[in-house]
């Protein structure tokens, strides 16, 4: 239960939902019934909606939404807009004052919502809350992080070096433990948590203007939470809730595209809060790393046939 009295919205002489979820999905097939199926569940006594972003994918999987009507409604793009643009096109279609944004390869696992509510009731200039993220076989995917700098762009988020370098601590430098969180506390404070899911009040993230929509794929949530830390609110990561993520389900159809929004975002995020100024020296060394570890990466896709 996470409310006793939902709101009774007016204009409609119904309960005011409760949570507003938002999903951008492209070509990410049964995936997408998975996720809502979780929502769903999550929120079975209380009123919710949620909202499908679809970015012009060609595999059916949006109409899975329609399964899910009347909570669920469906946003079609005729093109690709990248998941910043779509996250904001989901929250400017919805009401509540609580938002989960979630990929549609990720599922809650019970009580997820519940605790990410409350973690963020009990801490009012919290902005985000989000849940402990666990790969497929249960192992902890290290959703929680410190700010990016270069060597987070060279060795990845999840590092693409990383089965050679997983062990470095080069590699492992932004990835928070799960040890942060002091013994009897549901979560802690840190510097950003992965937009794969997260929980989020709305005013926040309207006071900051949303994602920014430079950003296509990949390092919005970076950039999200360091904003919203500089305008004074907090970012908190709850290990009491919990979700399942299956990486990479819509990157794969697009493995090129991907590849080279990851390293695009990657450098506008550096130069926006690390690198200031457009002839900062540091830029330049960033833009070369980058520059060879995406072609690196492409040229490898390209052998495995990956389009």
């Amino acid at each position: 239960m996470i409310m006793e009295s939902p709101l009774l919205d007016s204009r409609s002489g119904q309960h005011a939902p409760v949570v507003s979820a938002i999903l951008v999905n492209y070509n990410a097939g049964q995936e997408l019934r998975r996720a809502l199926q979780s929502i769903a569940d999550e929120m079975a006594d209380q009123p919710w909606e949620a909202v499908v972003v679809d970015n012009a994918s060609s595999d059916g999987s949006a109409d899975i939404a329609l399964e899910f009507e009347p909570r669920v409604q469906i946003i079609r793009n005729e093109v690709n807009k990248g998941f910043a643009c779509g996250v904001n096109q989901g929250v400017a279609a919805t009401s509540a004052h609580h938002v989960l944004i979630m990929n549609p390869d990720c599922r809650l696992m019970a009580g997820a919502i519940a605790a990410l509510y409350a973690d963020l009731e009990e801490h009012p200039r919290c902005a985000i809350a989000g849940p402990k993220i666990l790969n497929p076989d249960g192992s902890v995917q290290g959703s929680a992080r410190g700010d990016p700098d270069m060597l987070t762009g060279v060795f990845g988020r999840t590092p693409v070096l990383g089965r050679v370098l997983r062990r470095l601590p080069l590699a492992r430098r932004n990835v928070v433990s799960d040890h942060v969180v002091r013994s009897g506390d549901a979560g802690a404070d840190v510097d950003w948590v992965s937009g794969a899911c997260l929980f989020a009040r709305r005013e926040p993230l309207t006071e900051v203007g949303g994602f920014d929509e430079r950003y296509f794929l990949y390092w919005e949530d970076a950039d999200l939470c360091r904003r919203l830390r500089h305008a004074g609110y907090s970012v908190r990561y709850v290990t009491g809730a919990g979700a399942i993520h299956r990486v990479g389900q819509s990157s794969r159809t697009a493995r090129a595209r991907a590849i080279r929004a990851f390293h695009e975002s990657a450098y506008l995020y550096y130069a926006t809060h690390v690198a200031h100024g457009r002839f900062h020296p540091k830029r330049a060394l960033a833009w070369v790393l980058l520059a060879a570890r995406r072609r690196w990466l492409l040229r490898k896709a390209a052998l495995l046939g990956d389009s």
